[in-house]
């Protein structure tokens, strides 16, 4: 059996990657160990997570919002086990529409784990042990991430969880105890909490979203202490004991001193993920890598001719729909044509509530730069859409170069701050200024005015403030 291309992976990264190559006129065969594609993302993270985190949301509104509305239906009762179905028609129908795209694309599918005994060469293994190997001009590695675990720690996905564990829970924790405050922890910690569950962060770091605006951060942290969570940053976990009861928890502090326990029905290790590439036989094919990565050049190149790399593998954010742009780019590229990604204009969201978005550099990584800059601010306290559905926490930040007013940054933490960032995303591409965005309509009343006048206040003549 000979292709054009074999992608290994059928995540976000790799079903683009093989649709467009499709599209483009390749013969494209596509490895997964899964039974259903789209990878971690569609089948255990961030698609049945964000079912969750809707339907908890509504939990939550109709709880402590609906009264003030006018609607009155009492106090809800929570039916976890519908609302697990619900999350599962969500994984269904995304993972069955990928399945659709790639027969209607004319791509095949192999299941199985795939290794690369050379250039040119894919073989994969079913689950029975029957071998198959395929020949190939090009090799596309998109074998995602994994959760990464915590050092003498045993992860059993009932009392200690990954994301996959915590996603899969039958009964709501009373005390959930989140290892790591990024965006996995936060995200999974806000549906058990406004579940119900009592919910303990704790962060090496003296700080939560490592990365991230540090205004944004702030605010952040405080929304969520206001919600019920307890933060114990600048904290390590040395020790996890499970008990019929759940678990104890041994925690440090990081610089050093008194350790103090504390209880937990659930432990979820939300420290990180690390590049999926065992079994691939990459050393064997002289494939390089780097502390896990594969190292690849501008156009997606290993040293390797022939084979290539995308995203959770490589450099650069973990994130679904960076994997599906290098996916794309990497398709056009092997098809002869110009295939290019913008790694400074690809946005980053947090789907809690409020949201939390970010494009660009933040003020922190400007002032290290020792970039000029100048921002503009908007509460959306003083936007009248935010009003109307009682959302008012946070603001819109944005941050452009101090002489040409290019915009270098953009942070929003609010209501659909992951649907305003994509008009920033946009301007960004196109390398605007606050003042393009300023003087662009907004229709009226939007949550994306604040937006607006979040860049008329970059030359500190915002309207409605």
């Amino acid at each position: 059996m000979s292709y054009d291309l074999v992608v290994i992976g059928t995540g976000p990264g790799g079903y683009v990657c093989a649709i467009r190559a499709a599209q483009l006129g390749l013969k494209v065969a596509v490895v997964e160990k899964r039974r259903t594609h789209g990878g971690t993302c569609l089948n255990v993270g961030c698609i049945p997570s964000k079912a969750l985190l809707h339907a908890s949301e509504m939990f939550e509104e109709a709880s402590h919002t609906f009264p003030s509305l006018g609607v009155i239906v009492g106090k809800p009762k929570l039916d976890l086990k519908q609302m697990m179905v619900h999350k599962q028609e969500t994984v269904d129908a995304n993972v069955n529409g990928v399945g659709f795209l790639l027969k209607k694309n004319k791509i095949e599918p192999f299941h199985g784990t795939a290794s690369i005994p050379a250039a040119g060469k894919v073989v994969v293994t079913a689950e029975d042990g029957k071998t198959q190997e395929l020949e190939t001009k090009a090799i596309v590695i998109a074998t995602g991430s994994e959760a990464m675990g915590l050092p003498g720690v045993e992860i059993d996905e009932k009392t200690v969880v990954t994301s996959t564990g915590a996603l899969e829970l039958t009964a709501v924790p009373k005390e959930l105890l989140v290892v790591g405050a990024g965006v996995i922890g936060l995200e999974i910690g806000s549906v058990w909490s406004r579940l119900g569950a009592k919910v303990t962060v704790v962060e090496y770091l003296d700080r939560i979203l490592p990365g991230m605006d540090d205004e944004i951060a702030k605010q952040f942290q405080r929304i969520l202490s206001k919600q019920g969570f307890e933060f114990n940053l600048g904290s390590k976990v040395t020790k996890v004991e499970n008990g019929k009861k759940g678990a104890t928890v041994t925690v440090e502090p990081a610089a050093g001193g008194e350790a103090k326990t504390l209880s937990a029905d659930i432990v979820l290790v939300a420290i990180g993920r690390r590049p999926n590439t065992d079994g691939l036989g990459l050393e064997a094919a002289g494939v390089a890598t780097e502390r896990g990565r594969v190292v690849i050049d501008d156009h997606f190149k290993t040293n390797v001719a022939g084979i290539y790399a995308i995203g959770d593998v490589v450099r650069g954010p973990m994130l679904a729909h960076k994997a599906e742009d290098e996916g794309m780019a990497v398709a056009e590229i092997i098809a002869g044509k110009a295939g290019h990604v913008n790694y400074d204009a690809i946005p980053s969201i947090i789907y809690t509530a409020p949201e939390v978005a970010a494009i660009g550099k933040t003020e922190e990584e400007l002032k290290a730069a020792g970039v000029a800059y100048k921002t503009g601010k908007f509460p959306f306290t003083a936007n009248a859409r935010a009003r109307a559905i009682k959302h008012t926490e946070g603001f819109v930040k944005f941050l452009a170069d101090a002489t040409t007013d290019r915009v270098l940054g953009c942070h929003i933490i609010g209501p659909h701050a992951g649907d305003l960032i994509a008009e920033v995303t946009v301007l960004m591409e196109f390398g605007g200024s606050a003042e393009d965005l300023a003087r662009t309509c907004h229709a009226h009343p939007t949550l994306a005015e604040a937006v607006k006048e979040a860049a008329l206040a970059v030359d500190k003549r915002p309207i409605h403030m």
